[in-house]
Order: structure tokens, then sequence, then C-alpha cells
């Protein structure tokens, strides 16, 4: 069916996005509860974009509904397009009033606490009617969603190689470190050395490459790496655990870099042999051909200063 004048007078918005619905949903009855319609013109609708179309857009059977190829084609980039439509409209409250509108955002749960948080702070300090909402996780998962305009972009590590429907801006470069509670008396010292660190029990996020890096450094120097004392995968578990004064962790530099208040961590003078291969920098993932609200490249202009220092060192 080729796009032309007679297509666009007869296409309806409102079937599109209950065709979605009804694909999201899995069938026309969950999707009229959903939409708060009679089951009849949920069907009525979708039967309508398909005698327009000419295709058939869902497969019925007893289990529910399940999208064509066709179907998927439409459905994909009527997610683009009410996605561009929603942008517009936040476009136009942010031009009437620049202090409002809603930012929809991903990242590390590391970023997430040191960079984001406090940044999400200021702004609302000064724009009070802005609303942020932010999902954390790993990048692979933030990354898959990103294409399916989930939110607006992505702050994370970037590894390689990066999907070809994603572009990047670096933000900075980052260095791992060891850090111990401040009131650590290695703290007061100019220089720590590994075989120092050994005995002491360790702290280590679950399912991340620190702990191979921190074992590699180790036995750089002729060690056997230390006894891993608690993995988790809570980030506060381990920020808790490190206040107390018995562990160390390693952790991205930028996570205790950036000034904070009651800062309870400090970065130990050790020197770790072995880890310039972490150095994949942070940076702001974004989708190829999409445009940011108002409120996003907002956003981004203060994420850039906020980061600056560290984009410096």
């Amino acid at each position: 069916m080729p796009w032309n004048d007679r297509v666009r007078r007869r296409f309806k918005l409102r079937d599109l996005d209950i065709l979605m619905e009804v694909v999201a949903a899995g069938s026309m009855g969950k999707a009229a509860g959903h939409l708060n319609m009679a089951q009849p013109a949920v069907s009525k609708a979708v039967a309508d974009l398909e005698h327009m179309l000419g295709v058939r857009l869902l497969d019925r059977s007893q289990q529910g509904v399940a999208p064509t190829a066709y179907g998927l084609a439409l459905v994909k980039r009527g997610a683009a397009m009410f996605d561009e439509l929603r942008q517009g409209f936040e476009d136009i409250d942010f031009l009437d009033d620049p202090t409002a509108g809603e930012l929809r955002l991903a990242c590390t749960e590391a970023v997430a606490t040191s960079i984001i948080a406090p940044l999400v702070e200021r702004l609302t300090q000064r724009y009070p009617r802005m609303r942020f909402h932010v999902v954390t996780g790993g990048f692979e998962a933030l990354s898959r969603d990103l294409p399916e305009r989930k939110y607006e972009f992505v702050v994370s590590r970037v590894p390689d190689p990066l999907g070809d429907k994603l572009q990047t801006e670096t933000l900075f470069h980052d260095t791992l470190v060891v850090v111990a509670a401040a009131s650590d008396p290695l703290n007061r010292r100019r220089k720590v050395t590994l075989a120092e660190l050994i005995d002491r029990p360790w702290v280590l996020q679950l399912d991340t490459f620190f702990g191979p890096i921190l074992a590699a450094a180790f036995r750089a120097e002729g060690h056997e790496p230390p006894r891993m004392a608690i993995v988790t995968t809570s980030h506060s578990m381990r920020t808790q655990l490190l206040a107390t004064g018995r562990y160390l962790a390693l952790v991205p530099g930028f996570s205790v870099r950036l000034p904070r208040k009651h800062a309870v961590l400090r970065v130990l003078p050790v020197e770790l042999p072995h880890t310039r291969m972490f150095s994949n920098p942070v940076a702001i993932i974004t989708l190829k051909n999409r445009s940011l609200s108002g409120v996003a490249q907002l956003f981004i202009e203060n994420l850039r200063a906020f980061t600056k220092p560290l984009a410096k060192s």
C-alpha cells in the first residue's frame, strides 16, 4: 500500500495505537481492558487497518494473537512515530516553560549514584517542575531497550563493539581505584603496596570484570589474589560494608572523585598494574537519527559541565 493522499486521509492514529496495544497484550480482550474499550471496537479498529492496507497484521488463534511480519513492521515504525509525537508535545511544553518537563534516561548503578543523582538534585532545586524517570541496569540490557525508545539516552561505560543503531558522545575516560573507609589508617600513607592488602577482606560486585582485573594486578606483582570476603550485586550493600572500615573494594574512579556531601570513602595511594585494559570511556549513548527533547538537551548540557573535571583529569 503506497503512502498517498488517500491513505493519509483514512489512516487513524487511534487505530495504530490500538494495534500496538493488542500486540503488547497478546490478545484482543486484554487490550480492550487496558484501553477501557469494548472488545468488538478493538477488533474493528484492527480489521479497518488490515482492510486499508490489504494485508493481515495479526494471526488469530484460541491462545490469542501474534503479529505477522506486516504487523511487526507497522508496530516498529509506530513506536518511533508515537515517540516523536510525544517529544513534539514535550518540546511545546518546554518552549512554553523551559523549567518544566519529564526526562526518561537510563544508566548503570555506579553512574546513577555518583553522577545522575547529584545532577538531578541540582536541577530539581533550580527547576522544581522537572520530573525524572531513571532506569538502572547493565549496559547490555539498557542498550537493548534504547532502540525500543523506552528512554531518550543511556549514560554508561561503552564496550566494544557498539551496535550500528547507536551513537556515543564520550564524557571522560576512567581508571579503577582501590577504596577504603575515610577512617582507614592507610589513607594517611603516601604510598600503599598491593602486598599490604592481601590479608584485608574485599567486597566486589557480582558479574563484573573487576574481579579478574584485580587478580591480574596482584599476579603482575608476584602475589596470589586476595580472598573475596563478600561478593554482591548490591551497590548500596558494598558502600555500607566499606563504611565499616574493615573492607576494601575496586571501583570506578569517577564514583569517588566527584565532589559529594559526607563522603565516606577515600582512594588509597596504591598502583594497579595491568589495568589499562579498563579504558573504555563513559559516554552518552543515543539512538541514531532520533531527535532529543528540550529537557534532554538541557540535562546533557549540565551533564557535560558536571563531568568536565573528570574529562580534564
